[in-house]
């Protein structure tokens, strides 16, 4: 069955960079589009980043463009988030979204 598997969060300075990861399993993600969501303490959850299922098509929240960046891999079955110039508004759990299956999440402090 399909399984997503994000990775890579932490605790991060002000300024600082992440690399998220989503990997994906009991699934070809090749045809797909595929997304990046996060919920802050306390707020709903939001759409931050998706791509298209050739990667040539990206979309981004208003309140990252320009400082994250989302690809994938469909050799490796998995999808990333690089994220740039962290702030702590970002501070969040950050989950990837596929055909109606959500991952565990993985927690992102930007804090100093």
């Amino acid at each position: 069955h399909l399984q997503l598997v994000e990775s890579g969060g932490g605790l991060v300075q002000p300024g600082g960079s992440l690399r998220l990861s989503c990997a994906i399993s009991g699934f070809t993600l090749d045809y797909y589009g595929i997304g990046w969501f996060r919920q802050a303490p306390g707020k709903e959850r939001e759409a931050v980043s998706c791509i298209s299922s050739s990667g040539g098509s990206t979309n981004y929240a208003e309140s990252v463009k320009g400082r994250f960046t989302i690809s994938r891999d469909n050799a490796k079955n998995t999808v990333y988030l690089q994220m740039n110039s962290l702030r702590p508004e970002d501070t969040a759990v950050y989950y990837c979204y596929l055909q109606g299956n959500w991952g565990q999440g993985t927690r992102v402090t930007v804090s100093s």
